[in-house]
């Protein structure tokens, strides 16, 4: 089934609360935009917070389920999601994201390991609950700092800030 990875990990390393002032159908559709457009950008480390190492250059591969596997997310696959949104929002949403590090060694890149995360976005009203699962890796972006580096990727596609994290009660 299209958004959802049947064998979800139960136990993760982090859950985030965010309040969205957008219908489901809009910030879902605003979600696959984000993701589709981050899988073709090269960032720096220093973009998610205090990075690990310097001179690191960052690359997102972002996967949406569907049953037990991952679909990256090109302009074919947005499409085709972008359709079932429109058709019937999603209760869950399930990513796989890969973050590939390279160490900047002038004009040469040297490739490090990769962070391999699972993400589950449940929506629930006004609410939207991010749990954020390591898979393998070196972390050198924490999830909590990923969580919120998503967040503001989301909110980018507005021109206001949509979804607003919430502490959990």
């Amino acid at each position: 089934m299209l958004g959802n990875y049947q064998s979800f990990p139960e136990n993760v390393q982090k859950i985030a609360y965010f309040v969205s002032s957008v219908s489901y159908k809009r910030l879902q559709k605003a979600m696959i935009e984000a993701f589709c457009k981050l899988n073709t950008e090269n960032l720096r480390l220093e973009d998610f917070g205090v990075p690990s190492m310097s001179g690191c250059r960052v690359i997102f591969e972002l996967g949406i389920a569907e049953g037990q596997t991952f679909n990256y997310v090109d302009d074919d696959e947005r499409r085709r999601v972008l359709k079932s949104i429109e058709d019937k929002p999603f209760y869950v949403m399930d990513f796989l994201s890969v973050i590939r590090y390279h160490k900047m060694l002038g004009e040469r890149a040297t490739p490090l390991k990769f962070d391999y995360y699972m993400l589950r976005f449940v929506f629930d009203k006004d609410f939207v609950e991010l749990r954020v699962f390591h898979e393998k890796g070196s972390m050198h972006v924490a999830p909590d700092e990923l969580a919120g580096f998503l967040c503001g990727k989301v909110n980018g596609m507005f021109s206001r800030k949509i979804l607003k994290a919430v502490e959990a009660s």
